[in-house]
């Protein structure tokens, strides 16, 4: 899966801050157990992972230099979402068929 800049700096961010990590995993586990569609989960995420980034970006290097030089402008954070919601979710069971 290719993540455009933007996700790609947040999810670096996550990886090198094990506490934010263990936060956005809870959170994953808490949209996936929520039950609905895989389209909802990735919308649901998709803003509250936006939400983060611009929060981040007032305080944290590098999200503060992104948006000094590019501005602040909504960027899709759908692919991360997808992958997070893929990696940190148990697999589905298959329905048996009959």
């Amino acid at each position: 899966m290719s993540l455009n800049r933007y996700e790609s700096i947040l999810m670096d961010y996550l990886e090198s801050h094990a506490e934010e990590k263990r936060y956005w995993e809870a959170r994953v586990l808490e949209i996936d157990r929520r039950g609905g569609c895989r389209e909802s989960k990735v919308l649901d995420l998709n803003s509250m992972l936006w939400e983060y980034f611009e929060e981040r970006s007032r305080f944290e290097s590098p999200f503060r230099e992104l948006v000094i030089h590019e501005g602040v402008k909504k960027i899709s954070m759908l692919n991360l979402s997808e992958y997070l919601l893929r990696m940190w979710t148990p697999v589905p069971k298959k329905r048996a068929l009959r």
